[in-house]
């Protein structure tokens, strides 16, 4: 008669406290190793120049006059509170981004409805509208910088159905109006492919109990999509207010801040202040009152489009 034998399950033993105290401790250590670099950089590269251009606003400091930065505490940002030049460039600045945000988010939004159907070359169609996104700011602003010349093509068009030439950068009542469809035609792409995003994330079991109610199509798009478009507005229009009020390179191309200041913006400000009368100290408060007012901005936004989208 043959017995057969079960074999019982090996169990190990638990590691020693020691031994799980010595494992933790040598994670620890080289999470805190691969971290380093990074944070290192971060320190180096973000916070420290930061730090000290903090420092700077503090201070009266022109780098053609001998001698360092002569402390000096808030007078610099008084100085520049009371200035009508800075209120000026705040004010140049929220018509510029509200003027592109007015153009470009409705605009996006609409192509993203657009394209978010399925027909032939769908994909090449939103490509092309993408494109503007990608390319350099500085080369559409070369390339617009032509389009609005005397010799230009606007001109030329103009010219063909029989209107005066216009100057549009050179004159007070169209630079501003100039830029802003200028930043509005190259934001639209990257909108537009947020937005299309959020539209196909929307469940499509909404939309079919909506048209079994008997909602339409506008009824859909006004009770049930744009409801759930607001965390995707609200991500749109607050990216686009940050990197509208740090505008720079375009204007710089284009208009130099002219004419008579009418697109001097902060940052076009903070950069004369700066490099043409060498006033950091002055050039660093703007800088810090420019990130308030980028802040303020955007919480207001939020704060607007989430109470919209509540109602």
């Amino acid at each position: 008669m043959v017995t057969q034998t079960r074999q019982r399950p090996v169990t190990r033993a638990p590691a020693a406290p020691g031994r799980r105290q010595s494992l933790r401790s040598a994670q620890r250590t080289s999470g805190w190793i691969l971290v380093l670099p990074a944070v290192a950089a971060l320190v180096v590269v973000t916070l420290l120049p930061i730090a000290y251009g903090f420092y700077l606003s503090l201070t009266s400091y022109n780098p053609v006059e001998r001698g360092g930065p002569r402390f000096h505490g808030l007078d610099g940002y008084v100085a520049v509170l009371s200035s009508g030049q800075f209120w000026q460039a705040v004010l140049v600045t929220i018509q510029y981004a509200a003027g592109t945000l007015i153009l470009t988010v409705p605009a996006a939004l609409g192509l993203a409805l657009l394209v978010n159907g399925r027909f032939p070359g769908v994909a090449l169609f939103r490509s092309m509208l993408f494109l503007p996104r990608v390319v350099s700011l500085v080369a559409v602003s070369m390339i617009w910088l032509w389009l609005y010349s005397r010799d230009g093509l606007f001109n030329y068009v103009l010219d063909l159905v029989g209107l005066p030439p216009v100057s549009f950068l050179t004159d007070e009542d169209t630079a501003l109006l100039s830029l802003i469809l200028m930043r509005a035609w190259k934001a639209l792409g990257g909108g537009m492919i947020i937005f299309l995003a959020g539209l196909q994330a929307i469940p499509k079991d909404l939309l079919e109990a909506a048209a079994v109610d008997g909602c339409g199509r506008w009824r859909q798009f006004r009770h049930v999509t744009l409801p759930l478009l607001v965390p995707i507005t609200i991500y749109v229009v607050v990216v686009d207010v940050i990197y509208l009020a740090q505008s720079f390179s375009e204007i710089y191309i284009l208009t130099s801040g002219g004419p008579l200041s009418s697109t001097t913006v902060v940052n076009m400000l903070i950069y004369k202040e700066a490099f043409e009368n060498y006033r950091l100290g002055h050039a660093s408060a703007m800088a810090f009152l420019l990130f308030c007012l980028i802040f303020a901005l955007a919480y207001l936004n939020i704060r607007v489009l989430s109470r919209g989208g509540r109602r």
